[in-house]
């Protein structure tokens, strides 16, 4: 495989060819000054005399001058070639955001400049096509609601066998549109730059398991509640009480009749984050499960039937708008959401 072109090995083998030729000429024009030719080097002594004189006055400075230059030349290249380092390093810190990903070019060579601007212009494009898809999606979504909304109506006023399951078949598309929109609304919020409330997690755990409250009842199960120290963090309460909403689910289903889901607030040993864990009495997830599962459309146990395989997969989305991550604790039965301290109010 051939190794891919390198600017500072081209400029750098330029330099030498360049200085290779200048040195050829500086001996030919030297010389001609000094009139030596080939007749005039037959005596073995003038020979002698001529390339003393040779390297005393023009190869020797040559030398001592190649390897100063040489360094100069090379970090004059490295430091025309370091606002395009500089320009990669910043777009990986900007990994993890999906939108408004720019080159800054403010420090480019004037040479530079169009390619960078080139490759702003790709990304607005991509920003773009990316907005449209989702506008489209959330329109979709939203349209496909009343529809969903007038046969669940129709379906409740009939009453044959196979009516139930078609209204659990309906409650699962409304489901996986309410996930969609979600998502939808979580990206116009990170492209839009709206700035995230302060919010205490303990409040959002509360309120999530007062909704779900009734549906764990009857389940026959139980929800309870682990923390009251105040945890502030920086977010979006709608988009975090849905990603409580998908764990809690998701638990509620394995866990076993008469069993309890717990719901758990708590800083991190460090002190950076604090957690919002949710722990069931089912078999457990270890982290390559979690990896595998917070892909779209995978399904195990721990996916939401409900939400179409794409619960964990927006629980982690969600995370990452926030700056946070999603971990899983076999030993504990626990999926723990990762946040940011909110820094201490002045």
């Amino acid at each position: 495989m051939s190794r891919p072109p390198s600017i500072t090995g081209r400029l750098t083998n330029s330099l030498a060819l360049v200085g290779g030729i200048g040195a050829v000429l500086l001996l030919i024009v030297i010389g001609i000054e000094y009139r030596i030719s080939f007749s005039n080097l037959s005596n073995h002594d003038a020979l002698v005399q001529a390339l003393h004189e040779l390297s005393e006055h023009v190869l020797l400075p040559m030398a001592v001058l190649i390897l100063p230059m040489a360094l100069a030349g090379r970090w004059a290249i490295k430091s025309g070639v370091k606002p395009l380092i500089a320009a990669a390093r910043q777009i990986d810190a900007r990994a993890n955001e999906t939108r408004g990903v720019r080159v800054d070019i403010t420090h480019f060579p004037v040479e530079a400049r169009p390619f960078a601007e080139a490759i702003n212009r790709v990304l607005g494009r991509v920003d773009h096509a990316a907005a449209l898809h989702e506008a489209f999606a959330a329109d979709i979504a939203h349209e496909l609601r009343t529809p969903l909304t007038l046969l669940s109506l129709e379906l409740d006023r009939l009453d044959y066998p196979e009516a139930e399951r078609m209204r659990g078949d309906v409650a699962q598309m409304r489901r996986l549109i309410d996930q969609l929109m979600l998502l939808a609304q979580v990206d116009a919020d990170r492209t839009a730059h709206v700035p995230p409330a302060r919010l205490d997690l303990g409040d959002i755990a509360a309120e999530v398991i007062a909704q779900l409250a009734p549906i764990a009842l009857d389940q026959e199960r139980r929800l309870a509640l682990e923390g009251d120290v105040p945890l502030l963090i920086h977010g979006r309460r709608e988009a975090i009480a849905a990603a409580l909403r998908n764990l809690i689910e998701n638990a509620l289903r394995v866990t076993p009749p008469h069993g309890t889901v717990t719901v758990r607030t708590a800083p991190s040993e460090g002190g950076g984050e604090v957690l919002l864990a949710v722990r069931d009495e089912g078999p457990g997830l270890a982290p390559d499960e979690l990896l595998a599962l917070v892909e779209r459309h995978r399904r195990a146990d721990h996916a939401s039937r409900d939400g179409a395989g794409l619960g964990l997969a927006i629980v982690e989305r969600i995370m990452r708008a926030h700056g946070g991550r999603l971990s899983a604790s076999p030993e504990t039965h626990e999926i723990v959401l990762h946040f940011p301290a909110a820094p201490a109010s002045g």
